[in-house]
């Protein structure tokens, strides 16, 4: 699904994307509120049973044809196996746009969200070992107060996790597709996107580069995520590209900082992806910006990581913090 949404709006006298401060919309999607899940989780014996059970009730979802596909289809799974129902579940969950499920379809669908948080591993965001202890000799100035990860962001307890999003701030509609913003929506649910259209709706604008959003995190271990449009890039980055990036990070950390029970915050590598950024020129830019954006308020956060899921990028951020120069 692709979507073209109004240019920002930019301000006369800055030349700046106005951008919507969190107080216009921080009620609109129930931001401080507990989520609390429509059906509980079920025992993992039980986890197809649930996925059948959605798909039936997905099948009079305007989206089914997205995916080529009839409505009779879902509702004889007979010759699938378990694995290509979760699949086609995913799938169908990622191509519909944000709006109410078909009647029943909610519960179903967060008990088997619930029940896959479940069985998936959580680790600690507070509990990871510093940079300090990982590289004793760096001179990262952050040291004590960050980690360096490598990992799948949707299994971080942390109290906040960054997406690095699109303009659109819906997701990817991509079946399927292995990026952060597909694996943070299917990971969190259907919500999430409902939310993101709140928002964008209110701002009346596309997401301007360099700044953030905030929304709760629902099926996830994090609390909450923070959306933020990274550049896109096609080969060498330009001085505009870098300091683009660097915001992007800032963004994060001033969004996350208005919300008091955020105390630890995991970034992704913003733009490494598909938006082409390289790698090696990323990570000295994410951790300068971290850097001294803690420099100015050093008690504000417990733990911000650097997550990381790909061996590329954990290897250029420990080349950076070996070398350590300028950050």
């Amino acid at each position: 699904m692709t979507m073209s949404p109004p240019s920002p709006p930019y301000s006369g006298l800055t030349g700046k994307p106005s951008v919507l401060p969190l107080a216009a919309y921080r009620a609109s999607i129930a931001l401080d509120e507990p989520f609390q899940p429509s059906a509980d989780p079920v025992p993992a014996d039980r986890l197809d049973e649930r996925v059948r059970t959605a798909l039936r009730l997905l099948s009079t979802d305007p989206a089914v044809p997205r995916l080529g596909l009839r409505a009779d289809s879902l509702r004889d799974l007979s010759a699938t196996d378990a694995t290509a129902r979760r699949r086609l579940l995913g799938a169908l969950l990622t191509v519909r746009p944000p709006g109410a499920l078909p009647d029943g379809a909610r519960d179903a669908v967060d008990a088997v969200l619930g029940t896959e948080r479940g069985l998936r591993p959580t680790v600690r965001a507070a509990q990871l070992p510093t940079i300090a202890g990982e590289f004793p000799r760096t001179t990262y100035r952050a040291a004590e107060s960050t980690a360096l990860w490598r990992g799948d962001i949707t299994t971080l307890a942390a109290d906040a996790v960054v997406n690095a999003a699109n303009s659109a701030l819906l997701g990817c509609f991509q079946p399927l597709h292995a990026c952060i913003d597909n694996a943070i929506h299917s990971a969190a649910g259907p919500r999430l996107r409902d939310d993101c259209r709140t928002v964008v709706t209110l701002q009346g604008a596309s997401e301007p580069t360099g700044t953030a959003k905030i929304t709760r995190g629902y099926h996830l271990p994090a609390r909450y995520v923070l959306h933020t449009v990274g550049p896109v890039t096609d080969g060498r980055p330009r001085a505009s590209d870098a300091e683009a990036l660097a915001s992007s990070y800032r963004a994060c950390l001033d969004l996350a900082a208005e919300v008091e029970s955020i105390r630890t915050v995991a970034l992704c590598a913003v733009s490494t992806g598909v938006f082409g950024y390289p790698k090696d020129q990323a990570a000295p830019i994410a951790l300068r910006a971290v850097a001294d954006w803690l420099d100015a308020r050093p008690e504000r956060f417990d733990r911000v990581v650097f997550t990381v899921f790909e061996a590329a990028d954990e290897s250029a951020y420990r080349r950076a913090l070996r070398s350590s120069a300028g950050l």
